[in-house]
């Protein structure tokens, strides 16, 4: 789907974005508002082959996708009509060059039980950087190497989990990918060192997040306008 013809289906008024992954630290344009939200029918996952911003083509990272089923805690951000299409415009340049993502609005629930439709960017399962089964550590291989236009992989899922921790938002399985792509960084990408290193993964492929209710609140309370970041 081209830019032009996701403009011409989308709703008139406002738009909201749902941030996931690097979105939710680094947005790449103006807002209104921001606010937690959860978005319903779909898991956040390390399911991307990055060749560009986190890794080469010789050695490629891995990235956040959204996949169906489950739910996702994230950042959901407001931006007025009238500059809409300029940060749709930014959001291609960014997300889509490569076409591995399907835009689509999908439900998200505010603070307070609001619900919006909100613009997100799904992995294509049939896209030939979708990494479908691949175990804990075969992820945390491909994080460990990642290094491209952007920095290492794993500040990238670092930075993430930073941000999710500040706001009360738990990813154990991420969490365990990330502590043993350290660990093999550390050892010199020898897999034995990183699995001893590294927490045995939990028997749930993904558990869900819980956000506290407080945090919600706040978030609803203190809703305010940002500079786009890189």
């Amino acid at each position: 789907m081209t830019l032009a013809e996701f403009i011409a289906r989308l709703p008139k008024g406002d738009l909201w974005v749902f941030g996931y992954g690097s979105l939710m630290w680094s947005p790449c344009f103006g807002y209104a508002q921001k606010a937690l939200g959860r978005a319903h029918g779909y898991h956040r996952a390390l399911c991307i082959l990055s060749t560009r911003y986190r890794g080469t083509r010789a050695k490629p990272g891995l990235v956040m996708g959204l996949c169906q089923g489950g739910s996702c805690w994230g950042m959901a951000y407001r931006i007025d009509a009238q500059r809409a299409r300029r940060a749709l415009a930014r959001l291609w340049e960014r997300e889509m060059n490569r076409r591995v993502y399907a835009p689509r609005l999908i439900p998200v629930r505010l603070p307070g039980g609001r619900m919006v439709r909100a613009l997100a960017f799904i992995a294509d399962p049939e896209h030939p950087a979708y990494v479908g089964e691949l175990d804990l550590h075969g992820r945390a291989r491909l994080v460990a190497q990642g290094i491209g236009a952007r920095g290492p992989c794993v500040d990238y899922i670092s930075k993430t989990l930073e941000h999710m921790h500040e706001v009360g938002v738990r990813d154990p399985h991420l969490e365990r990918i990330l502590h043993a792509a350290l660990a093999l960084r550390q050892n010199g990408g020898h897999d034995s060192a990183a699995m001893a290193c590294a927490p045995a993964p939990s028997a749930a492929r993904q558990p869900a997040a819980r956000a506290p209710r407080a945090l919600l609140r706040r978030a609803a309370r203190r809703p305010r306008r940002a500079a786009a970041r890189r």
